[in-house]
């Protein structure tokens, strides 16, 4: 057998007496890796260690791996705004979950001949979930559906939210100059101005007058 070290070191062509012997020595185990080369390969490692680490790299990809599964929301030709709003609020979590979305409608009876009343519904759907989604199979007609499917966009949705964050910052910073007027303002506010008419004024100076006449 070709036998390798535990730091990947050739140790060429071995008998396997001479090889057990090698990995007892250093108190470590004779693994076959390659049964099927010719010589077969076997490594001196601690196989234990080796199955724990194994294991680990295995339990580090399933957390990583996206448990993603399709969804599906029905509608119907003539549905209701409010019915509309509510589905497409339940289409919109599910996206944002990660998960892809198939839209159904629904014909039934002589809805069959307005396939175009389904198609519209669909690009409402669509339209509303530009900025998080993207349509993944286009609208097609089976039998008495017409189905629609969606998957989440992460590349729009992060696009969306730095666009949000852009306008809450924008709308948040203060106008230069604004407080300065608001302040000037409040303050010709406080002092009203008092405007006195040609005739107030005839009207004061003969008051005025009487009372003199009056002390004479």
């Amino acid at each position: 057998m070709r036998l390798i070290a535990a730091d990947g070191e050739q140790l060429g062509i071995k008998a396997l007496p001479e090889a057990l012997t090698i990995a007892r020595s250093m108190d470590l185990d004779l693994v076959e890796v390659a049964g099927g080369a010719n010589p077969p390969v076997c490594r001196i490692m601690d196989f234990a260690k080796f199955k724990y680490e194994e294991q680990q790299r295995a339990k580090e990809s399933r957390k990583k791996a996206t448990n993603i599964t399709v969804k599906e929301m029905k509608y119907r030709p003539k549905i209701s705004i409010g019915d509309f709003d509510t589905k497409t609020r339940k289409v919109a979590q599910f996206l944002g979950e990660g998960h892809k979305v198939k839209v159904t409608i629904m014909f039934r009876g002589r809805e069959m001949q307005h396939p175009e009343l389904g198609r519209r519904i669909l690009d409402r759907v669509a339209e509303e979930f530009i900025n998080i989604g993207r349509v993944e199979a286009v609208a097609k007609q089976d039998g008495r559906n017409m189905i629609m499917v969606l998957g989440p966009d992460k590349k729009a949705q992060a696009a969306h939210a730095k666009q949000l964050e852009a306008e809450a910052a924008e709308a948040a910073t203060p106008v230069p100059g604004a407080e300065v007027t608001a302040v000037a303002s409040e303050a010709e506010a406080e002092v009203p101005e008092v405007e006195v008419t040609e005739a107030e004024a005839d009207t004061t100076d003969a008051e005025s007058t009487d009372a003199e006449t009056t002390d004479a």
